[in-house]
């Protein structure tokens, strides 16, 4: 270890040359400059989308400067390569755009070919300062095994393209699976995970093989965290069972629209320790652990249809015959965006109240995430139809006779 900190202190070192310097202030002032093109005082300018193309220009202007005094610009040169090469992935990410969803292009962007560059980068420009090759070469001691740093590197590199990786692999064969024994598509969803980490697992194993870790060591600290971290990992464990779970049976699928806290939720996507739902009256995000379905009872309106009966409750006073009030009723929830004509509305007597007669007015919409909306728009409807016909709507009214004034009134 401490043979690497005098290799990093060696690299720092070459940046303090004076010529080096002045090639990074050569490279990155312009760049700088070029980033505040943008923005001018809080208003913005034409130039802005010639930014980068004008801050780098006016870096390789100086380069060329440096070129043509003879003093050395050959690290500037290479500062700037990268720089471009850098600003070449954003015309990779649009021509992606256009042949691939905008979720996984955008994975594939932020978890793979970003990074991958940033670690090209980053090894290119420690080969510039200091020899990789003998850099590669220390060695290291972890779990009782000597390795060297280009060993360690390599397994952390495998790992993460592992991780990052197995995603599309495991998706291709789930769909060929899917089309092979003709699976659902909450089992493919399921399949695909289950292939994911069966391949993560297999890719450790072989790092953890190639790197020639003592077993036994390897075992030990599992087994120290295991106990350690036993109880903390316990619901995450079960989460993740329930999450497989739950796509294999297809019980909570996206898009679905379940009940929760008296409010319809869309169901808007599935992972192995939660659920993500979503909404509709504030647009909020829910965040549901996976085994909550499991223990808790759930309400949903779209496990073989998306049809919901909405129900509203009105009074009418009791002079009204309710073979006038039933037909208003019905009519008036026909006359309504988002109330079916199949089945149709009906309204039944419920009831004698203390003030009114009470009626159930009962229809059926296609989202259940307008219910609210549709509700509404039936109980204005309601409001009009009986406006229009008479229809009295009682409330509860209280005359209040206080005793001492009726006495004084009694002796008068």
């Amino acid at each position: 270890m401490i043979a690497i900190v005098q290799e990093i202190a060696t690299s720092v070192g070459y940046l303090e040359r004076p010529a080096v310097g002045l090639q990074l202030l050569v490279v990155a002032l312009p760049l700088l400059v070029g980033s505040g093109i943008r923005r001018w005082q809080g208003i913005a300018t034409p130039m802005g989308r010639w930014r980068r193309p004008i801050g780098l220009g006016v870096a390789l202007l100086g380069l060329l400067a440096l070129k043509l005094a003879g003093i050395p610009h050959g690290f500037g040169v290479f500062l700037l390569l990268l720089v471009m090469g850098w600003e070449a992935l954003n015309p990779l990410d649009r021509l992606l755009a256009r042949c691939m969803p905008p979720e996984p292009r955008a994975q594939l962007m932020s978890s793979l070919i970003r990074p991958l560059y940033l670690l090209a980068a980053a090894g290119a420009l420690l080969d510039q300062l200091q020899n990789v090759r003998d850099l590669a070469l220390l060695p290291l001691t972890l779990l009782g095994n000597t390795l060297t740093v280009g060993q360690l590197f390599l397994a952390v590199l495998l790992v993460y393209l592992v991780l990052v990786g197995s995603g599309p692999p495991a998706a291709g064969l789930a769909w060929l699976a899917r089309r092979t024994l003709g699976l659902t598509q909450s089992s493919q969803r399921a399949m695909a995970l289950i292939f994911r980490y069966t391949v993560v697992g297999l890719g450790l194993l072989l790092v953890f093989s190639n790197l020639g870790l003592n077993a036994t060591a390897v075992v030990a600290v599992a087994g120290g965290l295991s106990v350690g971290l036993g109880f903390g990992i316990k619901e995450i464990f079960s989460n993740f069972v329930s999450g497989l779970w739950l796509l294999f049976e297809g019980s909570v699928r996206p898009g679905e629209v379940l009940m929760v806290d008296g409010d319809p939720c869309e169901v808007r996507s599935l992972g192995l320790r939660a659920a993500v739902l979503w909404r509709d009256r504030d647009n909020a995000e829910l965040v549901i652990p996976n085994q909550t379905f499991f223990t808790e009872s759930t309400v949903t309106y779209t496990r073989s249809d998306r049809l919901r009966r909405s129900e509203l409750m009105v009074g009418a006073a009791y002079r009204h015959n309710p073979e006038q009030v039933i037909p208003l009723l019905e009519a008036a929830a026909r006359e309504v965006e988002g109330v079916l004509p199949e089945p149709p509305p009906r309204a039944f007597l419920v009831g004698y109240g203390d003030s009114a007669i009470n009626y159930s007015l009962r229809f059926w919409i296609a989202n259940p995430m307008r219910n609210v909306s549709v509700r509404d728009g039936v109980g204005r409807a309601i409001w009009t139809t009986f406006a229009s016909h008479g229809i009295e709507i009682p409330f509860p009214q209280r005359v209040l006779h206080h005793p001492a004034t009726e006495s004084g009134s009694g002796g008068a």
